[in-house]
């Protein structure tokens, strides 16, 4: 009897793997049934580990138990898998403040608001990464003195002769290039950034020069997108 169990696991596994049309004797199109394969195979070794020796009643009792438990948790999970996806990115996103959550194949890169409701982002500047605030409100791509010379600018050969206004009042900045600007999976070359004065700014600011680079940007409570 055990192995006449086993070999009809078997055959129903051949039967969805060979019919097109298995999946709609339970309702389901052929690519939910193509999606339940992998779980299939997973139940055939499952039952081949309850099946394969010879057991006191009691026991392959409890071993069928333990293995329906461990099914029914991975099609839990198999079935939620999308929410759980978006559940462990959020968390990787409170505790990694800054990081890109990056969907590389609809060229989305994602950030989740900090504690005080800011966005950062962080971002590599010529092969430096440099933590930056998300902001709407600057013209431009604005970089600390000590960021700057991170990434690879000398600041010796600095003019600050442009006037910008910044969280500590009215400062000075120079205007310069940056080689490559790089967030999550989107990049952009020679864009136009400012240097702020030591000591004008104490965070740098990822302004227009980038964001209007980006096909479209969208804010939410929790949630910063850009696209490619």
């Amino acid at each position: 009897m055990l192995f006449i169990g086993f070999a009809l696991l078997i055959a129903v596994g051949l039967a969805i793997l060979i019919s097109a049309d298995a999946g709609s004797l339970i309702g389901l199109n052929e690519a939910q049934t193509a999606s339940l394969i992998p779980l299939l195979i997973l139940l055939v070794v499952f039952a081949a580990g309850a099946f394969g020796r010879r057991q006191r009643a009691g026991e392959l009792v409890g071993n069928l138990a333990v293995w329906a438990a461990l099914f029914g948790v991975v099609m839990l999970g198999y079935t939620y898998r999308d929410d759980l996806g978006n559940v462990a990115a959020r968390v990787y996103g409170e505790l990694m403040p800054g990081a890109a959550i990056i969907d590389a194949e609809g060229g989305i890169v994602t950030f989740r608001a900090g504690r005080g409701g800011h966005f950062q982002v962080n971002v590599e500047i010529n092969g430096a990464e440099v933590p930056t605030i998300f902001d709407t409100g600057a013209s431009a791509v604005v970089l600390t003195a000590e960021d700057a010379r991170r990434a690879g600018i000398d600041l010796e050969t600095l003019r600050y002769d442009v006037p910008v206004s910044t969280a500590n009042g009215t400062g000075r900045a120079a205007s310069v290039v940056l080689d490559r600007v790089v967030v999550g999976s989107i990049e952009r070359q020679r864009i136009r950034a400012f240097v702020a004065e030591p000591g004008a700014l104490e965070k740098s600011l990822l302004g227009m020069t980038f964001l209007e680079t980006l096909s479209r940007y969208a804010v939410s409570a929790n949630s910063l997108e850009l696209v490619d």
